[in-house]
Order: structure tokens, then C-alpha cells, then sequence
């Protein structure tokens, strides 16, 4: 038997889940509608893939479909987002 493989009684046990981060400061709502979009439906497939929500526990999330849920936590600035810039393009010798 290789050392390397630890028996399975043997192996640590995991961590508990940590619980969601959410901004200590509401985020500002995004400039435009496009964005706003573009943040709720990558919030929307997190909350599909399993992400738990940030809206607390005062409200039932249950019943709620995932794209509502993240439309309402972007509108509370309870997610985080970053616009990128694009590169500038290299300049021709």
C-alpha cells in the first residue's frame, strides 16, 4: 500500500460552507440597463449552479426564480462587479 493514500476514515474533515460574501456598502447600481443585465444574469446562473443567495433571511426566497432573485440583489448593490476596459490596440510601426 502506497503512503500516499490516506484511508478514507483518515482524512480530514471538510470545512462547513462559509457563508456568502456580501459588501459590508451597498455597490453603486450600474450606469446603464445593458449592465445591469449583463450583472443579474451571471448573478441568475451562479444562483442556478448553487450559489446562495445574499438577500437574508427576511425574505422568502424559495418560490423566487433565480433571475428574479439576482435582479433584486443587484438592485440592493448586494453584488459585486467590475467593468473592464478594453486594451488599447498596438500601435503600428
Amino acid at each position: 500500500m502506497d503512503e500516499t493514500n490516506t484511508p478514507i476514515a483518515e482524512q480530514p474533515e471538510s470545512e462547513p460552507e462559509a457563508a456568502p460574501l456580501i459588501p459590508s456598502e451597498p455597490v453603486p447600481p450600474p450606469d446603464s440597463r445593458f449592465l445591469f443585465v449583463d450583472v443579474a444574469a451571471l448573478r441568475a446562473k451562479q444562483l442556478k449552479r448553487g450559489a446562495r443567495p445574499r438577500l437574508g433571511e427576511d425574505v422568502p426566497i424559495l418560490p423566487h426564480k433565480a433571475e428574479r432573485v439576482a435582479m433584486e440583489e443587484v438592485k440592493r448593490g448586494l453584488v459585486y462587479y467590475a467593468v473592464v476596459q478594453p486594451a488599447a490596440p498596438p500601435e503600428a510601426s
